[in-house]
């Protein structure tokens, strides 16, 4: 029989977990990434609830937790620095704000692209430009490789998918922005953090959080303001002047961090916002993680959702085609994109209720509604409010994720 060929637009976590899965359902795996190679560095994200039994049951979490980052919560602070309300990692067993299990972005890429990277195709430096759909698969075009036909097309490829636009419409059709520009770069460890993530909140909605690198000789910053500006995405000075004028007169560390963001390696500007589909895919053509449904950084979920609907699209695709008697059987691969979002969306649209507060509680107009949100981060780990948070930080376990014997069987050769 003919090896089925699969193409991920996407070498992030989720493009790189999908391409390791697919491989152990059977398919040869091409990875187009626009970026010259895998992309290194960014903030830290949370590793958690089923997300973190899916890079368990890929034999990794030991070599993940060999490179987390050590943080002793999230703690608020007033302009002289002074700790206001604190939650630390022990808090919530290790599922709060700040999980147990914490890595940068860039790290926890490198290791799924290196679990997968002998067997797979990488196109670096390329991006898909067209897709033609027919009865047997996709033709896809890039920019720099030859047009090549597949048997199916995932887009991982983030926020501003190129796979979602081509096959499904434009970008307003399915990002919901937050009202929130949202930046983050990498700065010198110039500030005595004590291993705390700290978070100050200025009225007008204005954020400054600095939150602790894995190496001792950086931090990881954010500046983040209620805002709908529009700005250049290409311009990364004037995005910084952007937020030079928003924070002007805003203290604590905001005068040296955007003295900082003017030489990071890795400054970027975002709107905050939520990607909502009425369906994740079209024909042959299949969308994971941000690129069908991303939460924003506000849940803590992003990961969450990434590594478990790689798994569950992987596996669905492995029952479905383990028996198929053609390779790119049409009704045996969108009956497995059926059962993949059958499965998957309850746990998204949990994924993606946002915190108490929303925008709101995360960035503050007032002073007084400051106040107010320090006073609630320290009840909340206190009897009622505690179940409330406890309800918000068990969403990461909110599926009963299945183990697929079709995995096992068609990475043994059965």
């Amino acid at each position: 029989m003919t090896t089925r060929e699969a193409l991920i637009s996407g070498a992030g976590i989720a493009g790189a977990t999908a391409a390791y899965w697919l491989r152990q359902a059977g398919f040869a795996v091409t990875v187009v990434e626009r970026a010259p190679s895998p992309r290194a560095g960014g903030q830290t994200v949370d590793l958690r609830g089923a997300g973190r039994t899916v890079v368990e049951r890929m034999g990794l979490l030991d070599q993940i937790r060999s490179m987390t980052v050590t943080q002793r919560g999230i703690a608020w602070v007033d302009e002289s620095g002074r700790h206001r309300a604190e939650m630390p990692v022990e808090a919530f067993g290790g599922r709060g704000i700040v999980s147990a299990d914490e890595i940068l972005r860039g790290d926890l890429a490198a290791i799924l692209y290196e679990a997968a990277r002998s067997d797979v195709h990488y196109l670096f430096d390329d991006s898909i430009t067209a897709l033609e759909q027919d009865q047997d698969g996709v033709m896809v075009r890039f920019e720099k490789s030859p047009p090549r036909h597949f048997d199916l097309v995932v887009g991982a490829d983030g926020l501003h998918s190129v796979v979602r636009r081509l096959a499904f419409g434009t970008e307003t059709d399915a990002l919901q922005p937050l009202g929130v520009l949202n930046s983050w770069f990498t700065i010198p460890a110039e500030i005595d953090l004590d291993d705390w993530y700290l978070m100050f909140n200025a009225p007008q909605g204005r954020v400054v959080s600095i939150r602790p690198g894995r190496l001792p000789t950086e931090q990881k910053a954010a500046l983040s303001v209620r805002s709908e500006e529009s700005f250049d995405r290409s311009d990364i000075d004037a995005q910084i002047d952007l937020l030079a004028r928003r924070f002007a007169d805003v203290g604590w560390e905001a005068p040296r961090l955007l003295r900082a963001a003017r030489t990071a390696p890795d400054f970027y500007l975002e709107p905050m916002g939520q990607v909502r589909l009425g369906h994740w895919s079209h024909g042959r053509v299949v969308l994971l993680g941000d690129a069908g449904y991303c939460p924003t950084p506000l849940t803590g979920l992003g990961t969450s959702l990434a590594l478990v609907g790689a798994y569950i699209l992987a596996g669905e695709l492995a029952i479905s085609l383990r028996d198929a008697t053609t390779p790119g059987d049409d009704a045996a691969i969108r009956g497995a994109f059926e059962r993949y979002e059958g499965l998957m969306r309850p746990y998204v649209e949990q994924g993606q209720e946002l915190p108490p507060g929303g925008a709101s509680g995360y960035a503050p107009k007032s002073r007084l509604r400051i106040v107010m949100g320090w006073t609630s981060m320290r009840w909340s780990q206190r009897w009622p409010m505690r179940l409330l948070m406890e309800r918000v930080f068990s969403k990461a376990d909110a599926i009963d994720l299945p183990d697929y014997e079709a995995l096992k069987l068609a990475h043994s050769g059965a």
